[in-house]
């Protein structure tokens, strides 16, 4: 793959609280943990990034937490939709969460990206059959004085809790739905 600066992608290590070493399932828990890949946009880092935190350390309390949860980052939140798609297509993970703050401002173009990310995210999973979570944020109104940074700072931390919870239990929910049923 070709990088340039403008449009590269790199996978981010996870912290080694959220990297646990893969096992071999035991008989009474023939699953191994779920793998988990996270995309992230680099647009309105200092804000996004409180998701990321706040996920791996949910993740990392849950009483079944991910085997593993690879990280990685991409320019705008525009650019997650494809990424989303190769990892949810490539087998290696069992749900994909997308994290990015897509702000108004001002301009028509908010409501354009807003659409096309969270439908692009939705096709996604519909299509790959792998549940794409998303954390991205939409607001109508956002502006970079102090008052609305530290307002998302705080909800991104919320928002990162919620996403993380979802995942662990829709991907238990597909599990379970998946197993034959007794008779």
């Amino acid at each position: 793959m070709n990088q340039t600066p403008a449009t590269s992608l790199h996978a981010v290590a996870a912290p080694a609280a959220t990297r646990r070493p893969e096992a071999a399932p035991s008989p009474a828990d023939a699953e191994p943990p779920p793998r988990i890949a996270i995309v992230s946009a680099a647009w309105h880092a200092d804000i996004v990034d409180r998701a990321l935190e706040s996920m791996r350390a949910e993740f990392a309390r849950s009483p079944s937490p991910p085997g593993r949860v690879d990280e990685f980052e991409v320019p705008g939140a525009f650019e997650i939709p494809l990424l989303a798609r190769r990892l949810a297509a490539s087998g290696r993970y069992d749900a994909v969460v997308a994290c990015a703050l897509v702000a108004n401002g001002g301009i028509y173009r908010h409501e354009f990206v807003a659409a096309a990310v969270i439908d692009g995210l939705m096709r996604v999973q519909l299509d790959a059959g792998v549940p794409v979570l998303s954390c991205v944020l939409t607001p109508r109104d956002f502006h970079e004085h102090d008052e609305h940074q530290r307002f998302f700072r705080e909800h991104f931390v919320k928002k990162g809790v919620e996403v993380a919870r979802a995942c662990l239990a829709t991907v238990a929910g597909l599990r379970a739905a998946a197993r034959p049923q007794a008779a």
